[in-house]
Parts: C-alpha cells; structure tokens; sequence
C-alpha cells in the first residue's frame, strides 16, 4: 500500500533521515518503533506532507504522492493522528469531529454514525469543549477525528502517550478492530511493548535516521529489544 524509498530529510544542517526504505502491506498493522529522538515523528510528517522531503519517493497504491500537499493526501483517505493530539480546545467535541468531513472524497456532511459507535464517550460529550476532555478521551477525540474522512491508512504517533490504563486497553481494542474487522492498514508509532505486540503484525525499527530491523512481530526477540529499543 505505501512505499518508501530512499528517504532523505534534513532540519537545517542536521541530516535527519537516511536512505529510508520501507513497505507496509495493506490490511496490515505495522509498528515503527526505535528509541527517542531517531526520526519516526519526522518520517511520519514527511508521509502526510507536513515536511518536504529532500530526496526519495512516497508512493502510495502506486501513486507517486512526493510532492502532494498535506490536504490532497488527506483526500486519498490518509488519516494522521499526531504526537500530542492536537485538537482544538476551545472547539467543542463535534466542531472537532467535522473538520475532519472536508477531506473526504464523497462530501459527505455528517459525522459518521459509526464513531460513535467506536467511540460512545464522543457522542455523550459533543457540545463539551475539547480542552476540557481528559487526556485519554482527547486521544478518543484525535482518532475519531481522523476516522471521520474514511481513512484507508491511518497512522497514529504515539496514541498510548500519557494514557491511563484503561483508556490505553480501548485504544488497543479499537486498533485491533479497525485493522483486522474493518481492513484499515495501520501504521503505529510505539513505545509499549506488550502494546505493540498486541495490535501489531510487523515492526519496523529506526536507529539514527535509518531503518535496522524489520519483520513479523513474532520475531521482535529479546536480542532486538535490547539492541535498539532498550535505554
């Protein structure tokens, strides 16, 4: 479904991605994984368009997508779920949900009624403000947000950061229903282990702008973790 090849992005002087590579099958979750400060957040903004890349092609279903604005990927039924959330606080839980209606190809008006079936406490909460959400339902807010445009790839950074338990379990339920219930192929920046090997099929991991190591999440042994992803 996405192909990345020969991926080169700079910030100033510093050289933050190298020659990446990588491939995500479709109707697949895949885990990108690598300790902090590797470049995953950066490889997914260049992914959405939200950074230019310097040299390299995203394509995606075949499409060269390179140098597709931010917007015209969302209207390929891309959905991006960022670090931090990023909603709109004093927007009320609604107003946030059908920003996300403008990006779909069929101009459908109406939030659809299957978010909130996916996600119950959006519904009780939609005349609420998003900036007086807990953290955990602003990330239910985030997701639901990007599932508003009928996303064929969605990518999440980071969605259990900051979460409680609880909260963190649901994520992983509605991941796991997206992907294998629904065929959205996800892509998954996260820390978690027992998290990632819950909803993951393959793993993808980053190490000083590069890509090391890759494969079936059944195969993210011990001598892995603690090569790349042990501090």
């Amino acid at each position: 479904m996405l192909k990345l090849s020969g991926i080169n992005q700079f910030y100033g002087e510093s050289h933050i991605l190298w020659d990446l590579d990588m491939v995500l099958e479709e109707g697949q979750c895949t885990c990108l994984m690598g300790r902090n400060g590797v470049g995953k957040t950066t490889l997914l903004k260049c992914i959405m368009g939200l950074l230019p890349v310097k040299t390299g092609k995203i394509e995606l279903q075949g499409k060269n997508i390179t140098l597709l604005k931010a917007e015209k990927r969302a209207g390929l039924r891309v959905g991006y779920v960022p670090q931090g959330r990023e909603i709109f606080p004093l927007m009320t839980v609604e107003e946030n949900l059908k920003t996300g209606l403008g990006a779909r190809a069929d101009r459908l008006k109406k939030i659809p009624e299957h978010i909130y079936e996916i996600f119950p406490v959006l519904k009780s909460m939609l005349h609420r403000r998003g900036g007086d959400l807990s953290g955990g339902q602003q990330q239910q807010l985030a997701i639901g947000r990007a599932l508003v445009l009928d996303p064929q790839l969605l990518i999440l950074d980071e969605p259990t950061e900051g979460i409680q338990p609880n909260i963190v379990h649901e994520i992983g339920d509605v991941i796991l229903r997206l992907n294998k219930e629904m065929g959205v192929t996800v892509l998954l920046v996260e820390q978690k282990l027992p998290f990632a090997r819950r909803v993951g099929d393959r793993f993808f991991i980053m190490e000083k702008g590069r890509g090391v190591a890759s494969g079936k999440v059944g195969e993210l042994d011990d001598d892995i973790v603690k090569r790349y992803l042990s501090v």
